[in-house]
């Protein structure tokens, strides 16, 4: 059964003039679902590279940490074909559930005994895979549950719990380790998860309309296979989607590397060590953060294609002024000017992304964002850092930030991207 035929979840929400979804207890039972969700998803990566680290070597514990990674990056497609095809809310419960089974059922385990590294990379694998199904979905969720006016806001919240998670999680999951090992750790992400399930199942749809409903895959009998390459086909014809989508790519694979691999090498040239470090992602959060809850409260953006695009380009010139920053106070508030306008472009592309879509596609091309974020932009990483090792962190920076301002420059070329607006 697909959404096309109504549930009795489904309760129509006008597209416009729309709750505000900071008030709205529907948009509100999602955010508190997703926020839990990822705070189970960082305590469950810490635990799985602790337990990594305790049964092999490095080596083998860097191979388990990095090998769910494979599986969401090539079946991620997929999962946003499987969203479109059976509705985002069925398949982030049934997704969630599994993930929160499969985690305690391996805490289980470890509790009971020490079954080696076989386990974890088992554990890595699946909880990858099913990631791949999960994220599409979760992802296209909120436009079925709020006015398309709202979604900047939505974005904001959830800009606000990625935020939350990353504090608050590690903190947790690091506690879990102390008190119980790896098994209470696993047990705490575990739970967490869980917490997130019945909210999930709480969130009401709005109905589908009739013209829209009849449009999705599964209603148009049509292969998997056709419909990756119908959603593949829409997103490269589209007129916003299609450079914003070159735009993310170009603006990830400048923002990864830098902020990532560069910056732990930039703290070991400077002298500023780990604590240092630790400041100035701080001071990104902080920028993150803020840009996160100015959408929350503001709720809309005007030109939101040119603050998508425009935003990305100062952001740019402030990774490139990263490297040369006098000292660590410098550093730290030009991290926060990184966080805010970058915050601020990735946001303003989700909001859009949900906007310019058909519902339809959202569960494709969900997926293609999350592909170019997921699985492109990391390349970055051993890339910046071997660059690092033969030029430096100077020049390694600013030809970073020349690819992150050559796609807002791509965005504001493309007449679709540069006139687009929220609705409101």
């Amino acid at each position: 059964m697909s959404e096309a035929t109504t549930s009795a979840t489904d309760v129509p929400v006008p597209a416009l003039g729309s709750a505000p979804a900071h008030r709205d207890p529907n948009v509100l039972r999602w955010v508190a679902a997703y926020t839990a969700s990822m705070l189970g998803d960082t305590v469950f990566y810490l635990a799985l590279s602790w337990a990594a680290v305790q049964n092999g070597t490095p080596a083998q514990a860097g191979i388990v940490t990095a090998v769910s990674a494979v599986p969401r990056a090539l079946l991620m497609l997929g999962g946003g074909v499987v969203a479109d095809r059976f509705g985002p809310r069925r398949v982030v419960i049934g997704s969630d559930a599994v993930r929160c089974a499969t985690v305690l059922a391996v805490a289980a385990v470890l509790f009971a005994t020490d079954p080696g590294l076989w386990l974890l990379a088992l554990l890595a694998v699946v909880f990858g895979t099913v990631d791949a199904v999960f994220m599409p979905a979760v992802g296209a969720l909120p436009a079925r549950i709020t006015g398309t006016d709202q979604l900047a806001r939505v974005q904001g919240m959830r800009g606000l719990a990625v935020r939350f998670a990353a504090i608050v999680g590690a903190p947790l999951g690091g506690l879990g380790v102390a008190v119980g090992g790896a098994a209470a750790a696993f047990a705490c992400a575990g739970l967490l998860i869980a917490v997130s399930v019945p909210l999930l199942v709480s969130v009401r749809m709005r109905a589908r309309p009739a013209d829209d409903a009849a449009a999705t895959p599964a209603a148009r009998d049509t292969t998997a296979w056709l419909d990756l390459v119908g959603g593949l086909r829409y997103v490269r014809r589209h007129r916003v989607l299609g450079p914003l989508m070159v735009a993310i790519a170009l603006g990830d694979l400048g923002f990864v590397g830098p902020l990532n691999v560069g910056l732990t090498l930039l703290a070991d040239e400077r002298g500023w060590g780990a604590s240092g470090m630790g400041w100035v992602l701080a001071g990104f959060g902080t920028g993150a953060g803020a840009a996160a809850l100015l959408l929350t409260v503001r709720g809309r953006v005007p030109r939101a294609g040119c603050v998508a695009a425009g935003s990305l380009v100062p952001g740019a010139v402030a990774i490139a002024a990263l490297a040369h920053a006098p000292g660590l106070p410098a550093a730290v508030g030009i991290a926060v000017t990184v966080g805010l306008l970058t915050g601020l472009s990735g946001a303003m592309c989700g909001a859009l992304l949900q906007t310019q879509s058909e519902p339809a596609y959202l569960g494709r091309v969900t997926a293609v964002g999350g592909i170019v974020s997921l699985g492109v932009a990391p390349l970055s990483m051993p890339l910046s850092a071997a660059a690092v090792g033969v030029w430096g962190t100077g020049p390694v920076f600013a030809v970073s930030a020349a690819v992150c301002a050559l796609g807002g420059v791509v965005a504001l070329a493309a007449p679709g991207v540069r006139r687009a607006e929220l609705p409101g």
